[in-house]
């Protein structure tokens, strides 16, 4: 017995048929009363077919209407079809009938839609109806519609003959609805594993922390998974209908020749940089269908590995400072006693004092390089403690408004007190250096804007200017030692600056554009909850400030 939703597509095809063979007998025995002399009552087949179509209508309402019970409306089509046919073959002539395949169709509905014992009692059913319709109207007990006069033993033929047949197609049908339900079982559990291995399928493409991209041969994206979404900063709906290659800003790699670095800019304005691979799609015949992209993202792995030439450079640097610097300074100062007691002389010329004064400037801006190299190179000797991020910048920045001019400083602080650990000397130094660097950077006056909020628990400032901006090929190695971007500077500036932030366990970062400014970023940890609340150190003393607001002055 078929059921669920295959008896309810069964019933449905039922449904439709009926009406379909309904009209064709409608038809075919209008035909035949109009063409032929018969002893048909016209308007009696006429009625019944109308009434055939009343009861396919009422089986079409209770099927669209009416949920669950398939079986019992099964039942009921069957012995509707079965009192109709009866009719149509007692009108049509009875013996002389050509609408005898009627009952063997009803038995073949009724072995697919029910059981197999409804297919053996549709065929009696359909034995006893054709039987009495026959009976009664050989020995006239009903009106007959036949327009031969068969004896007994014929008629008796014809009925048992007909028996046989029923119970044929009952058997064969049964057979055969055994078959589809065997097939359907089969069809339906290997559905329940196509639809298992469909669903791990696209569990594992969901579930891969790598992103993954398909593409027709023309590029054409047909799917991406939720982790090429996060990574691209894109929802799902924002790629459909893109190409693949508007995703990224450089060429993407052909199809299986080996992974490559792309870059891309998500619609936050992010820069990030990924390793793309490409392999083809095949199809089930074995043709190439379109492309995978497969990609992870690359940018916080070169961002340390720069990092970590950038440490390494310095530290080279550092070895190399300690290491020449004390050895340089002591006949410089030889050198500037000797200007010194040179200039002291009166029977110079001026072109001789002017020679010395060059001597001794420059003699004083080797001496400041030196220093520079000293503050460097030495020993890294922080006095940690509870310092607040708000008094240290409030400190630097009001120093700062108190000696220039033509700068606008804007400042953002969004929580009243930041409590960090550090030296907050050393801290004061970083936050007067960056402020000097985008005063220097804004020779025609322009912006400063300094905010300080917290993210992810951590305290970031920034330090904006409106100034002239870096070029890429700076920024890159920024931070090494004699990279300046001013004329003058020493170009130590930023490596201290890089050494002491990297000391207090914090990260530095900068973005920028030519002629659009820059943008240094500063990200602090922020204490743990049960530590206790230090006062912040006091601001720097007169001769601190003096000393450390010289050693700072140097470029990018």
């Amino acid at each position: 017995m078929a059921s669920g939703i295959n008896e309810r597509i069964w019933l449905e095809w039922l449904v439709k048929v009926r009406v379909i063979i309904i009209t064709v007998l409608l038809a075919i025995e209008l035909a035949i009363v109009t063409l032929t002399t018969t002893s048909v009552d016209r308007r009696l087949f006429v009625f019944v077919m109308l009434a055939w179509y009343a009861a396919s209508a009422l089986h079409l309402v209770l099927f669209t209407y009416r949920k669950g019970d398939w079986h019992m409306q099964s039942k009921f089509q069957v012995l509707s079809d079965l009192a109709f046919a009866t009719a149509v073959i007692y009108i049509t002539g009875g013996i002389d009938t050509s609408f005898n395949f009627l009952y063997p169709l009803i038995i073949i509905v009724a072995s697919t839609l029910l059981s197999e014992t409804w297919a053996y009692l549709t065929a009696g059913m359909s034995f006893i109806l054709l039987g009495g319709t026959l009976e009664l109207s050989f020995f006239d007990l009903i009106h007959s519609y036949s327009t031969t006069r068969p004896d007994l033993k014929s008629l008796q033929a014809v009925i048992f003959i007909n028996l046989f047949a029923y119970a044929s197609v009952a058997y064969l049908a049964n057979k055969l609805a055994g078959r589809m339900r065997l097939a359907d079982v089969a069809l339906k559990d290997k559905s329940f594993e196509l639809e298992n291995l469909q669903a791990l399928h696209e569990s594992i493409v969901h579930s891969i922390s790598s992103g993954l991209i398909t593409t027709d041969l023309e590029g054409n994206i047909k799917l991406v998974n939720p982790a090429a979404q996060f990574l691209l900063g894109r929802a799902g709906g924002e790629t459909s209908g893109l190409n693949v290659h508007e995703l990224f800003s450089d060429a993407l790699p052909e199809p299986n020749s080996g992974r490559t670095e792309v870059r891309t800019r998500t619609p936050s304005g992010a820069e990030k940089l990924f390793g793309v691979g490409c392999s083809s799609l095949i199809g089930s015949e074995g043709d190439n269908i379109g492309c995978i992209y497969t990609f992870t993202d690359l940018t916080e792995l070169r961002h340390l590995e720069r990092e970590l030439r950038v440490r390494d450079r310095l530290a080279a640097v550092g070895r190399l400072a300690s290491g020449i610097a004390h050895e340089i300074r002591n006949p410089l100062s030889s050198i500037a006693g000797s200007v010194k007691m040179l200039s002291g002389i009166a029977a110079l010329s001026e072109d001789q004092r002017e020679l010395l004064g060059i001597v001794t400037r420059e003699s004083e801006r080797l001496n400041s390089i030196i220093s520079d190299f000293l503050t460097y190179s030495r020993d890294r000797k922080f006095h940690s403690m509870r310092v607040d991020l708000c008094v240290l910048l409030a400190d630097t920045l009001t120093l700062l408004e108190n000696r220039q001019s033509g700068i606008r400083i804007d400042r953002s602080f969004s929580v009243n007190t930041a409590f960090t650990e550090g030296d907050g000397d050393k801290l004061k130094q970083v936050f007067w250096n960056l402020c000097s660097n985008a005063i220097r950077a804004m020779p025609g006056g322009g912006v400063l804007a300094v905010s300080l909020d917290q993210v992810e628990g951590n305290w970031r400032i920034r330090f904006r200017d409106s100034g002239e901006g870096i070029s890429p090929q700076l920024i890159e190695k920024i931070f090494e030692p004699f990279q300046s971007g001013f004329e003058g500077g020493t170009g130590l500036g930023l490596a201290i600056v890089y050494r002491i932030i990297q000391a207090h366990e914090a990260r530095i970062t900068v973005r920028s554009e030519p002629g659009m400014g820059t943008e240094f970023t500063l990200l602090f940890r922020q204490p743990m909850p049960e530590q206790p609340e230090l006062f912040p150190h006091a601001s720097l003393p007169e001769a601190a400030q003096s000393n450390s607001v010289a050693r700072s002055d140097e470029s990018r």
